[in-house]
Parts: structure tokens; sequence; C-alpha cells
């Protein structure tokens, strides 16, 4: 493992890379790695600098984990220079190859030494301290999204008011900061009642569904708010949940992808089925509200607008996503381009790809439980389901982790489904 530099930097003992060859000796016997001489050995000098590989784009990607990871491969098919800004050298994408430099997404000087050397910035999540991206605008750094977009995805109570006030249906919502707040909220608009942190709420943390005053006291007890106040929401009686995912570049070109039908239980994604199965008349309003928030908040790159359909056929906003999200995996196999390409041709102000579905797909997300073994073991397995693409996260089980998802293609999504199915049942992800 060597440090990456551009040829005339200063060496910088932090950034790491997987792929700079080091000095090779070469002699009549072929080439040595050692240094030490050896009879008729000449070290072999690098080429001008006109004739070494100049890659096609400098991306900084802010974090490392299962997107990065996946970002990571995408950018070396486009012949990319991608690095990573990671917290451990066991990050998902580190384990993958990427480049990476050791530092924290809460640090400013880790997100500018890293950013350096990048013609864009880019986001693997949301968990950046606003007001550093914020300076980091002012420095001159180009952020992919922009800070006031990405804002939306970081603080859920400001997408709420953001959201409502352009006119976009969201559920009912008020900022909640007392057990006294939440019950004004339920007098309103009954029982249950939604209660969710504001900030780094997901897959099911920091979400409450609170079904009575009784519940209420005991979650201010047990899980008192670590933000200035919580989101409460009404309970919306969902008949499906549903993603649009749509990419637009700086220049305001956009692309949007089949719908995707999500299906979760406590919080988390369990499958996703694309094309979704819904009336057309509602996948066609959720694409033109998706296409309007992304104009709106001026989104760049892949933007994920994650949807309600209640049982009296109403859409309503949930969260957004603003970077490549999981309800897009199937992308990978099923579309023209998958949402990795694509974020990156777009946080570059590159021609999109097109977005045409190939098949009918469904993915299985592997999720970590309390009997949960190395998936990586049982691979062989899964890998005896014919049709079955697996995508493992080079990640320790444990339950509720995100440990890879298997995607299948179909002549239905139901078929494709079972097939997805069947491969991960092998691999002892429940």
């Amino acid at each position: 493992m060597t440090m990456v530099r551009e040829p005339g930097d200063v060496p910088s003992s932090s950034l790491v890379g997987h792929n700079e060859p080091s000095p090779v000796l070469v002699g009549r016997n072929g080439p040595s790695s050692g240094l030490a001489s050896h009879h008729g050995a000449v070290a072999r000098a690098r080429p001008p600098a006109r004739l070494r590989r100049r890659a096609s784009a400098k991306v900084a990607m802010i974090g490392a984990g299962q997107l990065a990871r996946m970002t990571h491969q995408a950018a070396v098919d486009l012949d990319i220079d991608l690095v990573v800004l990671a917290e451990s050298a066991e990050d998902s994408a580190v384990v993958a190859g990427a480049p990476y430099r050791l530092g924290s997404p809460s640090s400013l000087a880790d997100i500018r030494a890293m950013a350096a050397a990048a013609d864009v910035v880019t986001f693997d999540h949301e968990l950046v301290p606003s007001a550093h991206l914020t300076e980091m605008e002012k420095l001159g750094y180009r952020l992919r999204p922009g800070p006031p977009a990405l804002s939306l995805a970081q603080d859920k109570l400001e997408a709420r008011s953001v959201l409502s006030a352009s006119g976009f249906p969201v559920p009912a919502f008020a900022s909640v900061s007392s057990p006294g707040g939440v019950s004004a909220f339920a007098e309103e608009h009954g029982w249950p009642v939604v209660v969710k942190n504001p900030r780094g709420a997901y897959d099911g943390r920091g979400v409450h569904v609170v079904e009575s005053e009784d519940e209420l006291a005991r979650l201010f007890a047990q899980a008192p708010p670590t933000s200035r106040a919580w989101l409460a929401e009404q309970f919306v009686d969902m008949a499906a949940e549903l993603a649009i995912l749509i990419a637009r570049t700086a220049q305001g070109h956009v692309s949007l992808y089949p719908a995707v039908q999500t299906i979760q239980q406590e919080g988390i994604c369990r499958h996703l089925l694309m094309p979704a199965p819904l009336p057309a008349p509602i996948v066609e309003q959720a694409g033109r509200m998706a296409r309007s928030i992304a104009d709106g908040i001026d989104a760049t790159g892949m933007l994920a607008v994650e949807m309600f359909l209640d049982t009296r056929g109403q859409l309503f906003v949930n969260e957004l996503a603003l970077r490549p999200h999981n309800s897009g995996h199937a992308t990978i196999e099923a579309c023209e381009t998958s949402q990795f390409h694509q974020h990156l041709r777009a946080v570059l102000d590159w021609p999109l790809g097109a977005t045409t579905l190939r098949s009918a797909a469904a993915t299985v997300n592997l999720i970590g439980g309390p009997d949960t073994v190395e998936v990586a073991g049982r691979l062989p397995l899964a890998l005896g389901i014919r049709g079955a693409h697996v995508h493992l996260y080079g990640k320790a089980a444990r339950p509720g982790r995100k440990l890879g998802h298997v995607t299948a293609l179909g002549a239905s999504t139901e078929d494709a489904l079972g097939t997805a199915q069947a491969a991960a049942a092998l691999l002892g992800a429940p």
C-alpha cells in the first residue's frame, strides 16, 4: 500500500491508495521489488509527464460506506480518480480498494485536505456539519449537491417545512420538544403519532410510532430528544411506499428512473420492486413531483424522493436523499445506466445516461439478524441460484446492519423477487 499523489506533490502520510506501483528494479532475471543491488539490474525510470495517465476527472466523496464502494466501482469504469474520506481502514469502500484519506466528516480540516485536488466533492452520507459545507463553498470548493439542497436531507424538520411551503403534500407535522407538545399534536391529528429525531434518523433508528400517552411518557423517559426539537408527524395509513430516483446536473438536465416500490419492516427496506407495481396515474404523478422537487431545490447528482401512498390514493413526500440510495440498487443490473455511474456523470455535469429498464427486477437487502453468520462463507451456495446477482459490502455481521443485497431480473417483479429471495435465504440473512 503506497501513498497516492500527483507528480510534484508533497507526499501526505494520510492519503492512501491501492493502485500506484512502487519503483521496480528490472534485471536479466525479471523484475525485483527489492532495493538491494542486483548484478545487471537497472532502475525503471518513470515515464515523462506527458506520457503519464491522466484521469478523466477527480472526485472526492465524503464517507466510505457501501454507497461509496459501489461508486468506486463505477469510477473505475469511467477512469475517474475517486478518493473517499474514511473513518477506518475497514470501511466498506476502503476494503474494496478505493483510495482513501483517514479522517472525520466532522472535521473541516480533514474534509479540506481530502478535497484539495478534486474537481468536485460529493457525499456517501449526510452526516457532515452544515457549517463546514457552507465554509467549503465560500472557499471555492465545488460541492455537489450544494449545502442548501443537502440540508433538506440532513434535517427532516427543515425538509418538511420547505416542501410544505412549496406546495408539496407532506404528512401533517409539528416541531415538538416535550411530551406536552406531542399530546397537543395528537389531540388535533389523533393517535398514533410518529416521533422522529430530525437529524441522523435512518433505517428505523430515531423513529418511533407512539400509540398512547403512556407510550409517549416511556419514550421521553428512555430516549429524550437529542436535538433542540423532535418532529411529530401524523401517522399515514399506507397502501404502499415508493421511491423516485432522478439524476440532475448543475445545468439542470434531468433523467428519471422507473419508479420503485419499497417494502419496509421495522423502518428498514427489506426488498424492492422495479418497476413499482402501482397504477400508472400514481407513478406519473410521483415522477412529476420528484422532477419539480429536484428543480426547486437545485439538486445535483442523484436524488431519491421517498413517498407514501395512503389507502385513499393520496401521495405524500416522506424523505429526500441527495446521493445514490438503497432504493436504486436494482439499477446496476436492471437499467442501461446504474445510479452510481449516473451520480458521477451528474456531479461532473457530464451527459446523463439512459435509464431504460432492461427487465423487471427485484432487490433483497441482506440484513444482519441475531443469528446471522458471516455471509461471505455462504456465497457459493447463493451463486448456484441462476439469475441471482449478489453484492456483498465487506462488513462484519451484526443485527440490523446492511451486509449486502441480491438483485434478480425476471419476466415479472414477482419472478425476480422469488429468485432474489432464494439466494438471500442461502446467504443466511433474514
